[in-house]
């Protein structure tokens, strides 16, 4: 998949990255019935980086029967095609007849599309051509030799390096496209034409070495994303049938199979220590910067290394689906889905060059035809405004700036699962926060019990801990984990049932039991004012209190508490800092969420919360004017998630779900994570709209000094290529912190 391209191609993966003339979305559905037996095929396009290549792929393709769906990764070069043909070749040949080389390749081996490295560029024609160049320009201006030589070395010049932009511009003129390509073939041809030898030469060259440039420094954006694909290794040692270890490919490790890491090695695989204990750096999935100890159950991620002791692990996920492979997957599709700006970006530039064009058409035909003006000077005016007409840095500014940002964010262990994200935090002016698991540690533990209903002393803890285990909520598991603790035998649970925040109920030995919260007494009528200054006072010291109950009343209660973070002070202060509000929303009572609240910094807190009444308070925020986030990392939170403007989840590393879904997952469970993926929005933006800025103003400057006769061709391929290498720069500024 690595190797060059053939010669007639060794240009290609230079096409410039932005002249966007059409810029299409980046999935393409071309039939709108789906058939069963479509295959998804992929391919490599290294000159494939620009809309306009997009667009020219889609048309071509769009004519093929059995072609049902195009999925474009511009970033990577990548394109997928879903179809019913049976094979690749009648795909190939298509992209081959548009000067492109298409490399199919294997489907599910993730690091497959990012880490191909770009086929290697021969320098020498182009620095025959550079030297032809000057020559041309030398004997030109001294005069020492005929015309005749000064046209030869132009000639020579142009030829050395332009063959491929004429190649690439007759294509694009073909398909009815005014890329870069086009423009320049034009616009070199123009100068020719007029007799401007030298100067067509030395701006054939000029655009070759900018171009160059800037596909090198395009390439760091992608090689932030191929860097991750880097971070597992090649070889795993893994346990065979007969008990031996044996060195194995990585990709071709089965899930449950037993493998052993030494100190010092990368993990390979995702996986569930079963011997040995050992810390590891998870920085690279989690962006933790302090290692983690990992004991037997631990989850250990693919990508990250093991740093103390030996461990042996069972395999949880096949090579292609690990936790790394799934964020590299949700980073690549992010890069697809078109952030504001770069709609905006791209709609303009539909506009912005064809209008540009005919300008220049007019420029040189309406001057001397109607105006007596000269027509060297009017044709050589229009031939600048046609290497000015390319929205180059405009349309080539956002997607660098948005996989920059992307990239940046992976690298801190948060997950951005498209451009809109990235753009949207900086608006968000309220933090809406789940309670556990989310400010605090998620692991409460009993603390208080005390038996209501004398009979049952004794017996009452071992009820509420067979109830609990059988829950999977926090404080039910405390109570369990408990009881298990004192040595207590647990019942058998029948009819268990969980009520959705309000506790659980079950059977147990033929009598009806729930164990629940303060609500749940209340519905069911059996609180008291007794009872309510029992649960007040537990309550006011920040402690979460259950009941057991049977038909006849309360028969215990427990109290359970969380500690707070650490990180959930700090996070809060830098949101306020950065003016974002926050509310706190949680099913624990009242009490316990002021208390909480107030350890934390929180502006206020909600209790006693179902699923439908976070979301109630989302929406309720939404109406005074609020550009709402939530973070959560239950199902229980997950309606109130989907509502706000973007969805923080928490500890995504090893959930399938919450990467899949969330619009911003955080891989551990560092809330601080959120204040700087609201700064590193802020930052995007900030750089967005000096791109814009930038490009639109240069632009601007050098329409006006074209018109007034001060711009020369030179100058115009300097102010083009000159300020897309600028935008370029200034996004990939992200990659730095």
């Amino acid at each position: 998949m690595n190797q060059p391209a053939s010669p007639h191609h060794k240009h290609d993966h230079h096409a410039h990255s932005c002249c966007g003339s059409a810029a299409a979305p980046a999935l393409v559905q071309l039939s709108e019935k789906a058939s069963g037996d479509a295959q998804l095929s992929r391919f490599r396009i290294e000159a494939m980086d620009c809309p306009t290549e997009q667009t020219l792929i889609q048309d071509k393709l769009g004519k093929l029967a059995g072609i049902e769906q195009l999925e474009f990764n511009l970033i990577n070069r990548v394109l997928g095609v879903r179809h019913t043909l049976g094979g690749t070749a009648e795909i190939e040949r298509a992209i081959d007849s548009l000067g492109m080389k298409a490399e199919p390749l294997i489907e599910g081996d993730a690091a497959t599309a990012a880490s191909a490295s770009p086929s290697k560029t021969r320098w020498w024609p182009l620095g025959l051509s550079a030297v032809a160049a000057i020559a041309a320009e030398v004997v030109h201006f001294t005069g020492l030799a005929p015309e005749w030589l000064v046209a030869a070395l132009a000639l020579a010049a142009i030829l050395g390096c332009g063959l491929g932009t004429y190649k690439k511009g007759w294509i694009a003129l073909k398909n009815r496209n005014l890329n870069i390509n086009a423009l320049m073939s034009i616009a070199v041809t123009g100068a020719v034409l007029i007799g401007q030898w030298p100067e067509a030469a030395m701006v054939m060259v000029l655009f070759t070495v900018a171009e160059l440039i800037e596909a090198r420094s395009l390439d760091r954006a992608r090689n932030a994303i191929s860097g991750l694909m880097q971070l597992t290794p090649d070889m795993a040692t893994v346990q065979q049938a007969d008990g031996q270890w044996r060195e194995v490919e990585v990709r071709e490790v089965a899930i449950g199979a037993q493998v052993r890491v030494r100190p010092g090695e990368r993990i390979g695989l995702d996986g569930e220590v079963t011997s040995g204990q050992s810390s590891v750096d998870q920085a690279p999935i989690t962006g933790e910067s302090l290692p983690v100890e990992k004991a037997m159950g631990d989850k250990l991620f693919a990508g990250t290394i093991n740093q103390a002791g030996a461990l042996e692990y069972r395999v949880t996920a096949a090579a292609g689906q690990s936790t790394l492979a799934r964020i590299i997957k949700a980073v690549e599709e992010a890069q697809g889905a078109r952030a504001p700006t770069q709609r905006f970006v791209d709609q303009f530039s539909r506009i912005y060059t064809p209008v540009v064009f005919a300008l220049a058409l007019a420029v040189a035909l309406i001057p001397p035809l109607f105006l007596a003006g000269a027509w060297f000077d009017w044709v050589y005016r229009a031939l600048v405004l046609l290497v000015v007409a390319c929205p180059c840095a405009l349309v080539i500014s956002t997607p660098v700036t948005i996989v920059s940002g992307l990239a940046a964010a992976a690298r801190k262990g948060i997950l951005i699962k498209g451009g809109v994200y990235l753009e949207g935090g900086r608006k968000l002016d309220y933090l809406a926060l789940d309670k556990t698991g989310t400010l605090t540690h998620g692991k409460p533990v009993q603390t208080d019990a005390k038996v209501l209903e004398p009979l049952f002393e004794g017996r009452a803890q071992a009820l509420a801990a067979s109830l609990g285990e059988r829950s999977d909520h926090p404080v039910s598991r405390a109570i369990a984990q408990f009881g298990k603790a004192q040595g207590l035998a647990l019942s058998e649970v029948g009819d268990f049932a969980a009520l959705a925040g309000r506790g659980v109920r079950g059977v147990i030995e033929g009598e009806v039991y729930h164990l629940g919260n303060h609500r749940l007494v209340e519905e069911l009528g059996l609180c008291s004012p007794a009872l309510e200054a029992q649960l007040d006072a537990l309550e006011r010291q920040g402690k979460t209190v259950v009941l057991l109950l049977d038909r006849s009343g309360p028969l215990a209660l427990f109290a359970v508490a969380d500690t707070v973070k650490q990180s959930s002070r700090q996070a809060i202060a830098e949101l306020h800092e950065l003016g974002i509000k926050t509310v706190m929303l949680t099913g624990d009572n009242p009490h316990t969420a002021e208390a909480i609240a107030a350890q934390v910094g929180i502006d206020r807190a909600e209790g006693n919360l179902l699923p439908d009444d976070k979301l109630k308070t989302i929406e309720a925020l939404y109406s005074q004017g609020h550009r709402v986030g939530m973070v959560g990392d239950g199902i229980n939170d997950a309606p109130a998630l989907a509502r706000a403007e973007i969805g923080f989840a928490m500890a995504a590393a090893g959930t399938d779900t919450a990467i899949e879904t969330a619009d911003v997952a955080l891989m551990d469970d560092d809330l601080r994570k959120i204040p700087a993926f609201v700064r590193l929005s802020r930052q995007s933006a900030a750089i967005l709209r000096q791109n814009i800025i930038l490009a639109l103003g240069i632009k601007a400057i050098f329409l006006a000094i074209t018109f007034a006769g001060m711009a020369t061709l030179w100058m115009a391929v300097f102010a083009d290529m000159g300020v897309s290498l600028l935008v370029v720069f200034n996004g990939l500024r992200l990659l730095r912190k």
